[in-house]
C-alpha cells in the first residue's frame, strides 16, 4: 500500500520588511471640561476627521489597499467604546471590507497602535495601515466606569498612590531631590516659550485637521488651533501655583499637562509597497521596546524601555539625533534626561515644545510625538536617528527609534 502523501510544508522562515511612518496628523487639542472646544464633539468623530484627512492628503493610496486600523483610547466607553477602530474605519468611509480595532496601553495607546500595525507590517500580514489614537477627557475621565481589583492594593502589589498620575510624579520627586521645583517650573516655561516659537514659524499648524464643533453659547464654530497653551508663562507665576497632590508638593497645573481632548492618525507602511504606490516615507521604524516599572514611580518608566531598546538595536544615546519626550510631567522628562547625561535644554530634546503647552490626550498623543519628529527629520538631513518615548500609567513606559530616509550623512 502506498504511502500517504504529504502536503508540502508552508514557509516557516520570513524576512522582516522595512516599515515606514508616511504621514501623521492630528485636530487641535482642546481643554477637557464643559468649557473646552469639544465639550459638543463626539470623541469619534474627533478620529474620523483625522482619517479623512489623512486620505485626503493622500489620493495615491486607494483606500481598499489598507489593511487594518488600529486606534487607542484609555476610557473605552461610550464614544470611545465599541470596537473604535472598526467604526472609526466605517465613519471615515473605508470600504466595509477594512477591519479595524481597539488599543489600550494608557497614555501608549496611540504609540501601541503604530509599533502593533508595524509588527504586523514587518511579519509580512500586512501592507499599509491606519494607526492612532482619541482621548475625549472632557466626557470620559480617565478611570470612568473601571473597577480596579481591590487585592492589588490590599495585597500590597503597588502603592496607593500608583493610581494616581499626580501623586506617582510627586513620588518621582522624592526619588530624584536633585529635581527641584524651579528645575521643573524653568522647564515648563521654556517648553511654553518652545511651542509659541513653533508656530509663529509655522512649524507646528501643517499637521493640524480643522474639526467643525459646537457651543451651547456660541454655535457652531471650526477649531483650527491648540487651546491649552500658555503664552508668556513665566518661571515667576509658576511657582505660585497650587500644588493639588501634595500640600507644599512641587506638582502644579503649570509642569505637568492637562487633562485634554484630541485625536491623531497616521499611515504606516512596507517601504516596498510605499514606493510602489507612491507614499512618501518620512521615517523608517528602526526598533522599539516597552518595560515594567514600580507603578508609584511609572514616570521613568521611559528609561529602561530606552535601554532595552539600545541594547536591542545596538545604538547608544549619542546616536540619537532627535528627541520627542511626552511631557506628562516636567520631573518626568528632567529624570530621563538626567539619567543619559543630556541637558534639560539641549535643542534636541522636544525643540518645538510638548505636552506641557498643547496637551496630552492621553491615547492619543504617541502618534503626535510621531509626527512632529517626522517633519523635523525633513528639515535635518545630517540627523539619521531620532527617538519617541514616554511614560504610561500603571508602571510602563515605550520608546520607539526612527530612521529619517533623507539623511545624507555625516558632513
Amino acid at each position: 500500500m502506498a504511502a500517504p502523501v504529504t502536503p508540502p510544508l508552508a514557509p516557516t522562515a520570513r524576512g522582516v520588511r522595512n516599515v515606514v511612518f508616511v504621514e501623521g496628523v492630528r485636530t487641535p487639542f482642546g481643554k477637557a471640561g464643559d468649557k473646552g472646544i469639544y465639550a459638543g464633539t463626539r470623541a469619534d468623530d474627533l478620529v474620523v476627521n483625522a482619517i479623512r484627512e489623512l486620505l485626503r492628503r493622500h489620493p495615491e493610496l486607494p483606500p481598499e489597499r489598507v489593511d487594518d486600523v488600529a486606534i487607542a483610547a484609555t476610557t473605552q466607553i461610550g464614544d470611545q467604546g465599541l470596537t473604535i477602530g472598526r467604526t472609526a474605519a466605517l465613519l471615515a468611509g473605508l470600504p466595509k471590507s477594512v477591519p479595524g480595532f481597539a488599543i489600550d496601553r494608557m497614555c501608549a495607546g496611540a504609540m501601541t497602535a503604530v509599533t502593533t500595525v508595524a509588527s504586523g507590517i514587518g511579519f509580512g500580514a500586512y501592507d499599509i495601515a491606519i494607526a492612532g489614537g482619541v482621548e475625549h477627557m472632557g466626557r470620559h475621565p480617565m478611570g470612568e466606569g473601571v473597577d480596579p481589583n481591590p487585592r492589588i492594593i490590599a495585597d500590597k502589589l503597588v502603592d496607593p498612590t500608583a493610581l494616581v498620575m499626580g501623586q506617582t510624579a510627586e513620588n518621582l520627586h522624592d526619588r530624584f531631590p536633585e529635581i527641584t521645583k524651579e528645575r521643573t517650573d524653568a522647564y515648563a516655561a521654556r517648553s511654553q516659550e518652545r511651542y509659541a516659537e513653533a508656530v509663529k514659524a509655522g512649524k507646528i499648524g501643517p499637521e493640524l485637521v480643522p474639526v467643525a464643533i459646537r457651543s451651547k453659547e456660541l454655535g457652531w464654530g471650526l477649531a483650527t488651533e491648540d487651546e491649552p497653551p500658555r503664552p508668556g508663562t513665566t518661571v515667576e507665576g509658576l511657582a505660585k501655583l497650587k500644588t493639588p497632590f501634595r500640600p507644599h508638593g512641587r506638582i502644579t497645573a503649570g509642569n505637568a499637562a492637562g487633562l485634554n481632548d484630541g485625536a491623531t492618525a497616521s499611515i504606516i507602511a512596507d517601504e516596498e509597497t510605499a514606493r510602489e504606490l507612491g507614499l512618501p516615507a518620512a521615517m523608517r521604524l528602526v526598533g522599539y521596546s516597552f518595560a515594567g516599572v514600580e507603578p508609584e514611580v511609572m514616570g521613568i518608566g521611559p528609561i529602561p524601555a530606552t535601554e532595552k531598546l539600545f541594547k536591542r538595536t545596538g545604538l547608544s544615546i549619542d546616536d540619537i539625533g532627535l528627541f520627542e519626550i511626552n511631557e506628562a510631567f516636567a520631573v518626568q522628562v528632567l529624570a530621563f534626561l538626567d539619567h543619559f547625561g543630556i541637558d534639560q535644554d539641549d535643542p534636541r530634546v522636544n525643540q518645538w515644545g510638548g505636552a506641557i503647552a498643547c496637551g496630552h490626550p492621553l491615547a492619543s498623543s504617541g502618534v503626535r510625538l510621531m509626527t512632529q519628529l517626522a517633519r523635523q527629520f525633513a528639515e535635518r538631513p545630517d540627523v539619521r536617528y531620532g527617538m519617541t518615548t514616554m511614560c504610561i500609567g500603571i508602571g510602563m513606559g515605550g520608546t520607539v527609534i526612527w530612521e529619517n530616509p533623507a539623511y545624507e550623512g555625516a558632513k
